[in-house]
């Protein structure tokens, strides 16, 4: 299933190699790779998502390879807002962009999510991705908070 010119699949652990590319889309201007970004824990960690019953990867894909993909998280049942589902990561080609890929993404990611039962889908987007921020409110996400955040590590005595 799909809108023309791809289709829409979960994730296998077949998958890991291209998906790991596929994250280079996440990590050009304005974005960038994440400290420590290793391709070979994250092919691991790929394979764990989709093993997993509480997460799963949705790929969109065109003419035999990854156009775009959307990782889905069971993440937390909130005693104010019930079971959430969140969306840590959200790309797709550079080249496919504005096709409707993204859209049917994220479809596909809050029917994942109402079938676990959540009551919503969550993400978060850098501050230097105003083109990203445009798409989720035209998909109909209104900005609702600031996301802050640390970075664990030894410094922190941890």
């Amino acid at each position: 299933m799909g809108a023309p010119g791809f289709e829409i699949r979960f994730a296998t652990p077949a998958d890991a190699g291209e998906l790991v590319d596929a994250y280079e889309w996440l990590f050009a201007p304005p974005g960038e790779a994440p400290p420590g970004w290793d391709p070979e824990r994250a092919r691991e960690a790929i394979g764990r998502v989709v093993a997993a019953t509480g997460s799963d990867i949705i790929i969109a894909e065109a003419d035999g390879r990854i156009a775009g993909f959307c990782s889905v998280y069971l993440d937390i049942d909130s005693v104010r807002f019930g079971r959430r589902v969140w969306v840590e990561d959200l790309a797709v080609d550079p080249a496919r962009r504005s096709g409707g890929i993204g859209a049917e993404l994220l479809s596909r990611a809050r029917a994942w999510a109402r079938e676990r039962g959540a009551t919503h889908l969550e993400l978060d987007s850098g501050l230097a991705r105003p083109d990203a921020h445009r798409f989720y409110e035209r998909e109909g996400a209104p900005r609702s908070s600031y996301v802050f955040g640390w970075r664990l590590g030894a410094a922190d005595g941890v």
